[in-house]
C-alpha cells in the first residue's frame, strides 16, 4: 500500500476519494509522460479545497499546500529557463516575461488543454467565481511532481510538456497585456472605486528616476508597483491587484 505524508498527517491511497485508481493512473501517465512513483500525492494535488475531506484521526486533505509549493517551483523553473533562453534580456524584461507565462489566465488555459479538468475533484467546477481552480490544480500537480521526482525531473516536465507542447512561447512573449484596463473593467462591472497614488524618486546610484504606484480599491491597497516609468509602475501595481482579486474568488 502506498502512503503519503501531508504535514503531520499520513494517508493511504485507500483513504482518498478517487475511486477508479486504474483509470486515474492511466490519465496521470498520459499527462506526465511517465508512470509516477507516488500516485497518492498526485491524488491530493487534484482535490480542490471545496472537496476537502477528513482522514481517520483528524486532519483535512486538499491541494492548497501543494499549490503553494508548485507556485514556487514553477517560478524557479521559468526564471532559470528565461535567464538561459534570453541571455541579453534585462531583469525587468525577464520578470515581465515570467509574469505572462505564469499568470492565471495562461495557467487556466494550459490546465484545460492538458485535460486536468477531467481529473480535478471539486464542488465548484461550474461556478464562474471559481474559474482559477484549474490553474491552481496545475500548480499543485507541479508541487506533487517536485515531491515525487525532484527538481531536475520537474524542470524537464515543465519545459517539455508545458512550454514546448502547450504554449506558443513567441505568442505569449509578444502579447502586451494591459493589466490596468483589466482592473478598470472589473471595477466598472463590480461598481468598485479605483484610485492610483504616484511617487517619483531619483536613484542616485543608478542615476535614473524610479516611479512607484499604489493601486487602491475602495480605499484598500490592492497592489503596489515600481518601474522606470509611470506606465510600468501602473502595470505592475495593476497586475498585483488582479492577482489579489483572482485569489479572493468571491470578489469576481
Amino acid at each position: 500500500m502506498i502512503s503519503v505524508v501531508s504535514g503531520n498527517q499520513r494517508i493511504t491511497r485507500k483513504n482518498t476519494i478517487i475511486l477508479d485508481k486504474k483509470a486515474f493512473r492511466s490519465d496521470l501517465k498520459r499527462i506526465l509522460g511517465f508512470k509516477p512513483s507516488r500516485p497518492g500525492i498526485y491524488e491530493i494535488a487534484l482535490i480542490h479545497r471545496s472537496a476537502t475531506f477528513e482522514i481517520p484521526g483528524g486532519g483535512n486533505i486538499n491541494n492548497e499546500r501543494l499549490e503553494y509549493l508548485g507556485d514556487a517551483v514553477l517560478d524557479t523553473v521559468l526564471s532559470e529557463y528565461l535567464f538561459r533562453f534570453y541571455p541579453e534580456a534585462p531583469e525587468g524584461e525577464l520578470t515581465k516575461l515570467r509574469s505572462r507565462l505564469a499568470n492565471r489566465s495562461t495557467l487556466n488555459k494550459l490546465a484545460l488543454s492538458m485535460k486536468l479538468d477531467k481529473l480535478l475533484i471539486s464542488q465548484v467546477k461550474n461556478n464562474p467565481t471559481s474559474k482559477n481552480i484549474y490553474g491552481d490544480a496545475l500548480e499543485a500537480l507541479i508541487g506533487a511532481l517536485f515531491i515525487d521526482k525532484g527538481y531536475s525531473n520537474t524542470k524537464k516536465f515543465v519545459i517539455k510538456h508545458i512550454l514546448s507542447d502547450h504554449i506558443d512561447l513567441n505568442s505569449v512573449i509578444n502579447t502586451e497585456t494591459d493589466y490596468k484596463s483589466q482592473v478598470f473593467q472589473w471595477a466598472q462591472k463590480m461598481k468598485r472605486q479605483i484610485s492610483f497614488n504616484y511617487n517619483e524618486d531619483y536613484d542616485f546610484n543608478d542615476k535614473k528616476y524610479v516611479f512607484t504606484t499604489v493601486l487602491s480599491i475602495d480605499h484598500e491597497v490592492f497592489g503596489k508597483g515600481t518601474g522606470s516609468s509611470k506606465k510600468e509602475a501602473e502595470q505592475k501595481a495593476s497586475l498585483r491587484a488582479l492577482t489579489k482579486i483572482n485569489h479572493a474568488g468571491p470578489l469576481i
